[in-house]
């Protein structure tokens, strides 16, 4: 309760595509929340699957759909026209607005076009640097309604929800169907609490309208996490993995943050904006993909670590908790306990191939071999004839190498990992493969491990 001492938390941990653990109690692991700026995936998902369908590119400028838009004036003479990539990763320069959207989720079209009619601030020029704009995702959904004829909203439920078997998440708490526990909004002033009257849906909604449960959402965190790794088989039809993929790079790179934690610690956080999520820079996991919530009366997170299908999610019925906190408090918790790992690249049986051939010409030097083996810069770089020399010199002192593991950095870049075999001194063979086939190695350097 220590999270702005909400009511109501409920929280989830996802693996292997399944709600792996909940809170222990299955009132809260299906009552409904209000997930806020959560929802931005899944109107980025929205976008994306209309692009791939050939409605629109990312790259067109947003009044060539909407020219209504053209109100919003571009911030210099030398800026580039707004586009639809711009807001999907929060590049347009449009100025970070929370407390203002956060209050005006069920403006009608009407009253948004009277916003739009004054034109709009911007901090920055537009695809210079990012800036959080809520107002950018509510634009989206005024170009998918022109590109379209439907909502926004109206897409997601019929090309995403439906299809995810999503049945417990809303535009609105009217929606939500009788007999179902709603999470009542809530902040606390003086140590009081305060029923937050829930905004409708409206025209702002796709930046963070969204109701949804713990339930429903481990089956969209793990639908976005099954993207990796890239593989061949079936795709899902709901949206292609490389699409999703394409939501999870950074593509707008924030400044370093430093943050307090719930214990008082401070932490680094560094990476980007993708699209309606953020890939975070973790020491010990890689990639973390994560996305919070805020709006009066609730807030949320989930995060899962790329490459892995664990995830975690966090939901709190009070005004702006901190539950990104806690997801990443939850996060490191997980990594401690060895329920979740760094992501491992498998070796391909080429890179194993490769490796092999590599420890042998080290061992047994043969220039037929060393031609096979190497591509054509190598002997240019250093020569032959003193590469030759050092692998000798060093199965003298050391014994033959003895092949152990490798241990894939990507599909063209491994260590592999030998032993001498008379000192059991181990040593790390790095080496890249070049770009060209049939495969070779372009570089290695040979270190103790």
């Amino acid at each position: 309760r220590v999270l702005n001492h909400a009511p109501r938390l409920a929280w989830g941990v996802v693996r292997d595509g399944e709600l792996a653990m909940a809170d222990g109690t299955e009132a809260n692991e299906h009552t409904v929340f209000r997930i806020a700026s959560m929802t931005k995936s899944f109107t980025a998902a929205a976008v994306l699957r209309l692009r791939d369908d050939g409605v629109f590119a990312l790259d067109d400028p947003i009044t060539r759909y909407a020219p209504e838009l053209a109100s919003i004036q571009k911030p210099t003479a030398d800026s580039p026209p707004i586009s639809i990539r711009h807001l999907l990763t929060m590049n347009s320069g449009l100025a970070t607005d929370d407390p203002w959207a956060d209050r005006h989720l069920d403006f009608s079209d009407t009253e948004l076009d009277a916003e739009i009619a004054t034109g709009a601030t911007f901090a920055v020029p537009t695809g210079t640097a990012m800036q959080y704009s809520n107002l950018g995702y509510a634009l989206l959904g005024r170009v998918v309604l022109r590109a379209t004829g439907q909502r926004l909203q109206d897409i997601v439920n019929e090309r995403l929800l439906q299809p995810l078997a999503m049945d417990s998440t809303f535009w609105s708490a009217q929606a939500v169907p009788d007999g179902r526990d709603v999470a009542i909004g809530q902040e606390r002033i003086d140590g009081a609490y305060r029923e937050i009257a829930m905004l409708d849906d409206g025209a702002i909604a796709p930046m963070g309208g969204l109701f949804t449960t713990v339930a429903d959402l481990a089956k969209w965190v793990a639908f976005l996490a099954d993207a990796f790794p890239a593989r061949d088989g079936v795709d899902d039809g709901v949206l292609s993995r490389p699409s999703r993929r394409e939501m999870q790079q950074s593509s707008t790179v924030f400044p370093p943050d430093h943050r307090s934690t719930l214990d008082g610690q401070w932490r680094s956080v560094t990476g980007g904006y993708g699209m309606g999520l953020m890939a975070l820079h973790h020491e010990q996991l890689g990639t973390v993909v994560t996305h919070s919530g805020g709006v009066p009366g609730f807030g949320s997170n989930m995060r899962w670590v790329a490459g892995t299908s664990v995830g975690v999610i966090a939901l709190a019925n009070i005004t702006y908790a901190r539950m990104a906190d806690a997801g990443h408090a939850a996060l490191e918790l997980l990594r401690a306990t060895g329920f979740v790992e760094r992501p491992v690249v498998e070796p391909s049986g080429e890179l194993l191939a490769i490796a092999a051939d590599l420890v042998a010409l080290l061992n047994v030097w043969n220039g037929a071999q060393a031609a096979i083996v190497f591509a054509d810069n190598v002997g240019q770089d250093e020569s032959l004839d003193r590469r030759a020399k050092a692998a000798a010199a060093m199965v003298a002192a050391h014994g033959p190498l003895e092949l152990v593991r490798v241990e894939a950095i990507s599909h063209a870049e491994a260590d592999g990992i030998v032993v001498g075999t008379h000192t059991n001194q181990q040593f790390r063979v790095e080496f890249q493969l070049s770009s060209q086939r049939p495969l070779r190695v372009q570089w290695y350097e040979i270190h103790p491990a």
